[in-house]
Protein backbone atom coordinates (compact mmCIF):
# COMPACT_ATOMS: atom_id res chain seq x y z
CA UNK A 1 0.00 0.00 0.00
CA UNK A 2 1.76 2.94 -1.06
CA UNK A 3 2.18 5.69 1.13
CA UNK A 4 -0.53 8.72 0.92
CA UNK A 5 0.44 10.94 3.74
CA UNK A 6 1.04 13.34 0.60
CA UNK A 7 -2.18 13.86 0.30
CA UNK A 8 -2.35 15.99 3.80
CA UNK A 9 -0.08 18.64 1.93
CA UNK A 10 -1.14 21.82 1.25
CA UNK A 11 -1.46 22.24 -2.43
CA UNK A 12 -4.86 19.80 -1.83
CA UNK A 13 -8.34 20.16 -1.25
CA UNK A 14 -10.88 17.99 -0.22
CA UNK A 15 -12.29 17.35 -3.41
CA UNK A 16 -8.23 16.65 -4.93
CA UNK A 17 -8.19 13.79 -1.80
CA UNK A 18 -11.90 12.29 -2.49
CA UNK A 19 -11.05 11.99 -5.87
CA UNK A 20 -7.67 9.85 -5.56
CA UNK A 21 -9.59 7.37 -2.87
CA UNK A 22 -12.69 7.11 -5.34
CA UNK A 23 -10.21 6.40 -8.33
CA UNK A 24 -7.89 4.46 -6.55
CA UNK A 25 -10.70 1.99 -5.61
CA UNK A 26 -12.13 1.89 -9.03
CA UNK A 27 -8.46 1.21 -11.15
CA UNK A 28 -8.49 -2.19 -8.06
CA UNK A 29 -11.59 -3.33 -9.80
CA UNK A 30 -11.14 -2.46 -13.49
CA UNK A 31 -7.68 -2.52 -13.86
CA UNK A 32 -5.02 -4.62 -14.73
CA UNK A 33 -1.20 -4.48 -15.71
CA UNK A 34 -1.83 -7.13 -18.25
CA UNK A 35 -3.33 -6.64 -21.57
CA UNK A 36 -3.99 -8.54 -24.65
CA UNK A 37 -4.30 -6.94 -28.22
CA UNK A 38 -2.71 -3.15 -27.70
CA UNK A 39 -4.93 -1.41 -30.16
CA UNK A 40 -8.46 -3.50 -29.08
CA UNK A 41 -7.13 -2.48 -24.98
CA UNK A 42 -6.45 0.83 -25.85
CA UNK A 43 -9.84 1.81 -26.74
CA UNK A 44 -11.63 -0.76 -23.85
CA UNK A 45 -9.74 0.87 -21.19
CA UNK A 46 -10.77 4.61 -22.85
CA UNK A 47 -13.98 3.46 -23.26
CA UNK A 48 -13.82 2.22 -19.39
CA UNK A 49 -12.33 5.65 -18.01
CA UNK A 50 -15.01 7.57 -20.08
CA UNK A 51 -17.97 5.45 -18.87
CA UNK A 52 -16.86 5.70 -15.33
CA UNK A 53 -16.48 9.58 -15.32
CA UNK A 54 -12.62 9.92 -15.15
CA UNK A 55 -12.31 11.75 -18.78
CA UNK A 56 -14.46 14.35 -17.97
CA UNK A 57 -10.84 15.66 -16.10
CA UNK A 58 -8.96 15.82 -18.90
CA UNK A 59 -11.32 18.50 -20.88
CA UNK A 60 -11.97 21.76 -19.85
CA UNK A 61 -15.90 23.81 -20.05
CA UNK A 62 -18.67 21.85 -18.16
CA UNK A 63 -20.61 22.47 -21.30
CA UNK A 64 -18.48 20.09 -23.35
CA UNK A 65 -18.29 17.49 -21.06
CA UNK A 66 -15.73 18.96 -18.92
CA UNK A 67 -15.58 18.54 -14.90
CA UNK A 68 -14.41 21.82 -14.28
CA UNK A 69 -14.17 25.73 -16.82
CA UNK A 70 -10.72 24.86 -17.12
CA UNK A 71 -8.59 22.03 -16.55
CA UNK A 72 -7.37 21.27 -13.08
CA UNK A 73 -3.70 20.19 -13.27
CA UNK A 74 -3.74 18.71 -9.75
CA UNK A 75 -6.54 16.52 -10.52
CA UNK A 76 -5.23 15.23 -13.80
CA UNK A 77 -1.59 14.42 -12.44
CA UNK A 78 -3.34 12.66 -9.03
CA UNK A 79 -5.25 10.62 -11.93
CA UNK A 80 -2.74 9.40 -14.12
CA UNK A 81 -0.21 9.06 -10.88
CA UNK A 82 -2.91 6.92 -9.62
CA UNK A 83 -3.69 4.90 -12.62
CA UNK A 84 0.27 4.89 -13.10
CA UNK A 85 0.48 2.95 -9.63
CA UNK A 86 -1.84 0.31 -11.31
CA UNK A 87 -1.15 0.18 -15.09
CA UNK A 88 0.66 2.08 -17.37
CA UNK A 89 -1.29 1.71 -19.91
CA UNK A 90 -4.13 3.14 -18.14
CA UNK A 91 -2.16 6.14 -17.52
CA UNK A 92 -1.48 6.30 -20.92
CA UNK A 93 -4.53 5.68 -22.25
CA UNK A 94 -6.26 8.56 -20.05
CA UNK A 95 -3.28 11.07 -20.71
CA UNK A 96 -3.73 10.77 -24.45
CA UNK A 97 -7.11 11.79 -23.71
CA UNK A 98 -5.91 15.16 -22.43
CA UNK A 99 -2.70 15.85 -24.49
CA UNK A 100 -4.77 14.96 -27.69
CA UNK A 101 -7.51 17.32 -27.26
CA UNK A 102 -5.81 20.00 -25.06
CA UNK A 103 -5.48 22.37 -27.71
CA UNK A 104 -8.95 21.89 -28.70
CA UNK A 105 -9.89 23.14 -24.56
CA UNK A 106 -7.45 26.11 -25.39
CA UNK A 107 -8.12 27.52 -28.49
CA UNK A 108 -10.93 25.80 -30.13
CA UNK A 109 -13.99 27.57 -30.89
CA UNK A 110 -17.56 26.92 -29.88
CA UNK A 111 -18.10 24.47 -32.69
CA UNK A 112 -14.83 22.62 -32.41
CA UNK A 113 -15.23 21.69 -28.84
CA UNK A 114 -18.56 20.58 -28.99
CA UNK A 115 -17.64 18.46 -31.78
CA UNK A 116 -14.61 16.89 -30.42
CA UNK A 117 -14.25 17.27 -26.72
CA UNK A 118 -17.68 16.28 -25.79
CA UNK A 119 -17.26 12.97 -27.72
CA UNK A 120 -13.29 12.73 -25.99
CA UNK A 121 -14.69 13.15 -22.20
CA UNK A 122 -17.36 10.61 -22.82
CA UNK A 123 -14.26 7.86 -24.19
CA UNK A 124 -15.98 7.74 -27.29
CA UNK A 125 -13.12 9.45 -29.60
CA UNK A 126 -9.45 9.14 -29.24
CA UNK A 127 -7.20 12.32 -30.01
CA UNK A 128 -3.36 12.29 -30.71
CA UNK A 129 -1.55 15.20 -30.55
CA UNK A 130 0.79 14.98 -33.61
CA UNK A 131 3.85 17.68 -33.13
CA UNK A 132 7.06 15.57 -33.68
CA UNK A 133 8.28 14.76 -37.09
CA UNK A 134 11.62 12.04 -38.31
CA UNK A 135 13.89 15.18 -38.13
CA UNK A 136 12.44 17.67 -35.83
CA UNK A 137 11.60 17.10 -32.29
CA UNK A 138 13.06 18.77 -29.65
CA UNK A 139 13.67 21.43 -32.49
CA UNK A 140 10.15 22.57 -33.63
CA UNK A 141 11.31 25.40 -35.27
CA UNK A 142 12.29 22.83 -37.66
CA UNK A 143 9.45 21.59 -38.45
CA UNK A 144 8.91 20.72 -42.15
CA UNK A 145 5.46 19.66 -42.83
CA UNK A 146 3.60 22.47 -44.55
CA UNK A 147 0.03 23.79 -44.48
CA UNK A 148 -0.65 25.55 -47.84
CA UNK A 149 -3.48 27.88 -48.36
CA UNK A 150 -5.74 26.64 -51.18
CA UNK A 151 -9.18 28.69 -51.68
CA UNK A 152 -11.25 27.51 -48.71
CA UNK A 153 -8.59 24.59 -47.36
CA UNK A 154 -5.21 24.12 -46.47
CA UNK A 155 -3.35 20.75 -47.89
CA UNK A 156 -1.23 19.40 -45.74
CA UNK A 157 2.17 17.82 -46.86
CA UNK A 158 4.55 15.92 -45.04
CA UNK A 159 5.03 13.24 -42.16
CA UNK A 160 4.89 13.42 -38.20
CA UNK A 161 6.38 10.47 -36.59
CA UNK A 162 6.21 9.09 -32.65
CA UNK A 163 2.72 10.43 -33.10
CA UNK A 164 1.41 8.20 -29.79
CA UNK A 165 -2.44 6.70 -30.49
CA UNK A 166 -1.37 6.78 -34.00
CA UNK A 167 -3.17 4.31 -36.05
CA UNK A 168 -6.17 4.38 -33.98
CA UNK A 169 -7.27 8.18 -32.64
CA UNK A 170 -9.99 9.33 -34.34
CA UNK A 171 -8.92 12.85 -34.90
CA UNK A 172 -5.28 14.67 -34.76
CA UNK A 173 -4.07 17.79 -34.25
CA UNK A 174 -1.91 18.54 -36.62
CA UNK A 175 1.08 21.36 -36.23
CA UNK A 176 2.26 22.83 -39.85
CA UNK A 177 3.97 25.34 -41.16
CA UNK A 178 1.87 27.59 -42.51
CA UNK A 179 4.99 30.48 -43.56
CA UNK A 180 3.41 33.86 -41.66
CA UNK A 181 6.99 34.36 -40.28
CA UNK A 182 10.52 32.26 -40.00
CA UNK A 183 10.94 29.54 -37.60
CA UNK A 184 8.15 28.75 -34.62
CA UNK A 185 6.36 31.97 -35.68
CA UNK A 186 5.45 30.48 -38.88
CA UNK A 187 3.38 27.20 -37.76
CA UNK A 188 -0.40 26.72 -36.96
CA UNK A 189 -2.25 24.01 -35.63
CA UNK A 190 -5.33 22.20 -37.82
CA UNK A 191 -7.47 19.56 -36.85
CA UNK A 192 -7.51 16.39 -38.80
CA UNK A 193 -10.02 13.77 -38.82
CA UNK A 194 -8.38 10.16 -39.23
CA UNK A 195 -10.29 9.48 -42.41
CA UNK A 196 -9.58 12.25 -43.94
CA UNK A 197 -8.27 11.40 -47.84
CA UNK A 198 -4.75 12.08 -48.17
CA UNK A 199 -3.86 11.47 -44.52
CA UNK A 200 -2.29 7.92 -43.83
CA UNK A 201 -0.70 5.82 -41.37
CA UNK A 202 3.04 4.98 -42.81
CA UNK A 203 4.06 2.61 -40.31
CA UNK A 204 3.33 1.53 -36.65
CA UNK A 205 6.24 1.73 -33.95
CA UNK A 206 6.94 -0.79 -31.79
CA UNK A 207 8.82 0.31 -28.34
CA UNK A 208 10.12 -1.33 -25.68
CA UNK A 209 6.58 -0.08 -23.49
CA UNK A 210 4.46 -1.42 -26.22
CA UNK A 211 1.45 1.48 -26.43
CA UNK A 212 0.24 2.76 -29.72
CA UNK A 213 2.55 4.91 -31.77
CA UNK A 214 3.05 5.54 -35.20
CA UNK A 215 4.68 7.82 -38.21
CA UNK A 216 1.52 9.61 -40.23
CA UNK A 217 2.30 10.92 -43.87
CA UNK A 218 0.11 13.72 -45.33
CA UNK A 219 0.19 13.52 -49.28
CA UNK A 220 -2.18 16.27 -50.60
CA UNK A 221 -4.48 16.10 -47.77
CA UNK A 222 -6.97 18.91 -47.54
CA UNK A 223 -8.94 20.35 -44.19
CA UNK A 224 -11.40 23.17 -44.71
CA UNK A 225 -10.00 26.40 -42.89
CA UNK A 226 -12.21 25.82 -40.17
CA UNK A 227 -10.00 22.94 -39.38
CA UNK A 228 -7.81 25.92 -38.08
CA UNK A 229 -6.88 26.28 -34.26
CA UNK A 230 -7.08 29.81 -33.49
CA UNK A 231 -4.99 31.73 -35.92
CA UNK A 232 -2.38 31.40 -38.67
CA UNK A 233 0.73 31.63 -37.05
CA UNK A 234 0.03 30.58 -33.78
CA UNK A 235 0.50 27.11 -34.00
CA UNK A 236 3.70 26.95 -31.40
CA UNK A 237 1.97 29.21 -28.98
CA UNK A 238 -0.59 26.22 -29.08
CA UNK A 239 1.84 23.51 -28.93
CA UNK A 240 3.97 25.00 -25.78
CA UNK A 241 0.82 25.92 -23.48
CA UNK A 242 -0.83 22.59 -24.29
CA UNK A 243 2.67 20.71 -23.18
CA UNK A 244 2.67 23.38 -19.76
CA UNK A 245 -0.14 21.60 -19.11
CA UNK A 246 0.75 17.63 -19.46
CA UNK A 247 4.18 18.21 -19.19
CA UNK A 248 3.05 18.47 -15.01
CA UNK A 249 1.68 15.70 -15.38
CA UNK A 250 4.08 13.10 -17.22
CA UNK A 251 5.88 13.94 -13.93
CA UNK A 252 3.06 12.83 -12.28
CA UNK A 253 2.86 9.46 -13.91
CA UNK A 254 6.72 8.91 -13.34
CA UNK A 255 5.81 9.71 -9.66
CA UNK A 256 3.03 6.71 -9.96
CA UNK A 257 5.63 4.07 -11.27
CA UNK A 258 8.06 5.03 -8.32
CA UNK A 259 5.49 4.77 -5.80
CA UNK A 260 4.72 0.96 -7.28
CA UNK A 261 8.39 0.47 -7.49
CA UNK A 262 9.01 1.17 -4.01
CA UNK A 263 6.74 -0.68 -2.46
CA UNK A 264 7.48 -3.80 -4.30
CA UNK A 265 11.03 -3.26 -3.18
CA UNK A 266 9.32 -2.78 0.66
CA UNK A 267 7.78 -6.07 0.09
CA UNK A 268 10.95 -7.86 -0.97
CA UNK A 269 12.72 -6.08 1.54
CA UNK A 270 10.59 -7.51 4.32
CA UNK A 271 10.03 -10.71 3.47
CA UNK A 272 13.31 -12.24 1.84
CA UNK A 273 15.22 -14.42 4.18
CA UNK A 274 18.94 -14.11 3.74
CA UNK A 275 21.73 -14.82 6.29
CA UNK A 276 19.21 -15.59 9.13
CA UNK A 277 17.46 -12.47 9.00
CA UNK A 278 15.66 -10.36 6.80
CA UNK A 279 16.96 -8.44 3.76
CA UNK A 280 15.70 -5.10 5.00
CA UNK A 281 17.37 -5.22 8.48
CA UNK A 282 20.84 -4.65 6.42
CA UNK A 283 22.05 -1.37 6.61
CA UNK A 284 23.58 -1.47 2.80
CA UNK A 285 19.26 -2.50 1.98
CA UNK A 286 18.03 0.51 4.62
CA UNK A 287 20.33 3.02 2.96
CA UNK A 288 18.98 2.00 -0.77
CA UNK A 289 15.54 2.41 0.77
CA UNK A 290 16.16 5.57 2.32
CA UNK A 291 17.62 7.10 -1.04
CA UNK A 292 14.53 5.91 -2.68
CA UNK A 293 11.78 7.18 -0.24
CA UNK A 294 13.48 10.37 -0.79
CA UNK A 295 13.31 10.54 -4.00
CA UNK A 296 10.01 9.97 -4.28
CA UNK A 297 9.33 12.74 -1.98
CA UNK A 298 11.19 15.12 -3.62
CA UNK A 299 9.78 14.66 -7.07
CA UNK A 300 6.67 14.53 -5.25
CA UNK A 301 7.00 18.19 -3.89
CA UNK A 302 8.12 19.61 -7.41
CA UNK A 303 5.33 18.26 -9.02
CA UNK A 304 2.41 19.28 -7.41
CA UNK A 305 3.93 22.58 -6.67
CA UNK A 306 4.02 23.13 -10.49
CA UNK A 307 0.33 21.81 -10.62
CA UNK A 308 -1.02 24.30 -7.53
CA UNK A 309 1.08 27.11 -9.13
CA UNK A 310 -0.82 26.56 -12.68
CA UNK A 311 -4.10 26.16 -10.93
CA UNK A 312 -3.73 29.67 -9.27
CA UNK A 313 -2.95 31.46 -12.62
CA UNK A 314 1.14 31.33 -12.72
CA UNK A 315 2.77 30.36 -15.55
CA UNK A 316 4.57 27.31 -14.63
CA UNK A 317 7.27 26.69 -17.56
CA UNK A 318 10.20 26.58 -14.85
CA UNK A 319 8.43 24.41 -12.29
CA UNK A 320 6.81 21.86 -14.68
CA UNK A 321 10.71 21.54 -16.58
CA UNK A 322 12.09 21.12 -13.05
CA UNK A 323 8.91 18.68 -12.34
CA UNK A 324 9.73 16.79 -15.31
CA UNK A 325 13.12 16.18 -15.33
CA UNK A 326 13.65 15.19 -11.52
CA UNK A 327 10.47 12.95 -11.33
CA UNK A 328 11.60 11.00 -14.68
CA UNK A 329 15.25 10.57 -13.65
CA UNK A 330 14.46 9.90 -9.98
CA UNK A 331 11.40 7.27 -11.42
CA UNK A 332 14.28 5.65 -12.84
CA UNK A 333 16.57 5.10 -10.36
CA UNK A 334 14.38 4.38 -7.84
CA UNK A 335 13.17 1.84 -9.80
CA UNK A 336 16.63 0.56 -10.81
CA UNK A 337 16.81 -0.02 -7.27
CA UNK A 338 14.00 -1.80 -7.23
CA UNK A 339 15.28 -4.50 -9.49
CA UNK A 340 18.42 -4.90 -7.32
CA UNK A 341 16.73 -5.46 -4.82
CA UNK A 342 14.58 -8.34 -6.04
CA UNK A 343 17.66 -9.57 -7.84
CA UNK A 344 17.38 -12.50 -10.48
CA UNK A 345 13.76 -12.25 -9.90
CA UNK A 346 13.79 -8.37 -11.06
CA UNK A 347 15.00 -9.11 -14.37
CA UNK A 348 12.13 -12.19 -15.34
CA UNK A 349 9.82 -10.86 -17.88
CA UNK A 350 6.69 -9.29 -16.83
CA UNK A 351 7.37 -9.43 -12.93
CA UNK A 352 6.38 -6.05 -11.75
CA UNK A 353 9.68 -4.43 -11.16
CA UNK A 354 10.66 -5.35 -14.88
CA UNK A 355 7.71 -3.92 -16.56
CA UNK A 356 8.32 -0.76 -14.83
CA UNK A 357 12.33 -0.94 -15.72
CA UNK A 358 10.91 -1.02 -19.49
CA UNK A 359 7.83 1.60 -19.20
CA UNK A 360 9.92 4.63 -16.89
CA UNK A 361 12.41 4.74 -19.72
CA UNK A 362 10.26 6.92 -23.11
CA UNK A 363 9.43 9.36 -20.42
CA UNK A 364 12.59 11.03 -19.64
CA UNK A 365 12.26 11.65 -23.28
CA UNK A 366 8.97 12.38 -24.53
CA UNK A 367 7.43 15.85 -24.02
CA UNK A 368 11.24 16.98 -23.93
CA UNK A 369 13.85 15.34 -23.23
CA UNK A 370 15.87 15.59 -19.97
CA UNK A 371 18.32 17.54 -21.91
CA UNK A 372 15.77 20.00 -23.25
CA UNK A 373 14.01 20.40 -19.39
CA UNK A 374 17.70 21.12 -18.46
CA UNK A 375 17.95 24.00 -21.13
CA UNK A 376 14.33 25.20 -20.83
CA UNK A 377 15.28 25.98 -16.38
CA UNK A 378 18.64 27.10 -16.94
CA UNK A 379 17.24 29.92 -19.56
CA UNK A 380 14.05 30.38 -17.55
CA UNK A 381 16.50 31.20 -14.34
CA UNK A 382 18.32 33.37 -16.51
CA UNK A 383 15.58 35.46 -17.58
CA UNK A 384 14.37 35.91 -14.42
CA UNK A 385 18.17 37.01 -12.98
CA UNK A 386 18.54 39.88 -15.56
CA UNK A 387 14.54 41.01 -15.16
CA UNK A 388 14.93 40.84 -11.55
Amino acid sequence: MSDKSYLEWPFFEERHRKLEAELDAWARDNVTAEHGDLDSACRELVAKLGAAGWLRYSVGGTAYGGAHETIDTRSICLLRETLARHSSLADFAFAMQGLGSGAVTLYGNDEQKRRYLTRVARGEALPAFALSEPGSGSDVAAMACSARLDGDHYVLEGEKSWISNGGIADFYVVFARTGEAPGARGLSAFIVDADTPGLEIAERIEVIAPHPLARLRFTDCRVPRSAMLGTPGLGFKVAMQTLDIFRTSVAAASLGFARHALDEALRRATTRDMFQQKLADFQITQVKLAQMATSVDSSALLTYRAAWRRDQGHKVTREAAMAKMTATESAQQVIDAAVQIWGGCGVVSNHPVERLYREIRALRIYEGATEVQQLIIARQTLKAYEEG
